[in-house]
């Protein structure tokens, strides 16, 4: 289908206020991934080689957790992230800072098997994962800018290794998508893209 930047009907928040889109890249509804992340024998997490961005707030939830996380981690508070902020009106609280990156990866990728640790603590923990891990990381490979909702950088340059195997990737974090900015914006998505597939069609 031919990659499209569509409006939406209006502005839809976060739960937390931030970010907020208006507009969407219908290429989300074409572009391909291997969903199953943990289920790839190939890619040994290399999406994780370089931390992510977080908001302020998931850095105060995150600390709450301190003894539990450096008990996982083997990591101390005091490296888990950058030091450097920056003021962006786009992540909640209006800042955001980035995870370290130390030994080829972010401090929170599981270093004795698979996966996310932020992920895993919250898993067994019986927290909703939602609330622990970065928005960014739960969200990928979609990404916002400026009220775009569009793909992430890893896939608009193709270095994403699982790139172009699998469902969509609106179709891989539909459910994200609607924990996040709810179920309307769901509701028009879903009808956008039902309207691109239609129209791209073959005819009969």
């Amino acid at each position: 289908m031919p990659r499209v930047i569509h409006p939406l009907s209006r502005p839809y928040a976060t739960r937390w206020g931030a970010p907020v889109v208006d507009r969407v890249d219908t290429a989300i509804f074409e572009q391909r991934y291997f969903v199953g992340c943990m289920d790839c024998t190939y890619c040994f997490d290399s999406c994780c080689a370089y931390g992510v961005d977080v908001d302020g707030t998931n850095v105060a939830r995150l600390q709450e957790h301190q003894e539990g996380l450096e008990a996982l981690t083997g990591v101390p508070m005091e490296r888990w992230f950058s030091g450097e902020w920056n003021d962006d009106k786009e992540f909640p609280g209006g800042r955001q800072t980035r995870t370290r990156v130390e030994g080829g990866a972010c401090v929170f990728r599981n270093r004795q098997g698979r996966g996310c640790l932020i992920h895993k603590y919250a898993l067994e923990r019986g927290i909703d994962y939602h609330l622990l891990k970065p928005l960014v990381s739960a969200l990928f490979p979609l990404t916002f800018d400026y009220g775009l909702l569009h793909p992430s950088n890893e896939i608009q340059d193709s270095s994403l290794q699982c790139y172009g195997d699998g469902p969509t990737l609106y179709e891989g974090v539909r459910d994200e998508v609607a924990w996040y900015f709810g179920a309307d914006l769901v509701a028009e998505l879903d009808a956008l893209r039902q309207g691109a597939l239609a129209q791209n069609a073959p005819s009969t």
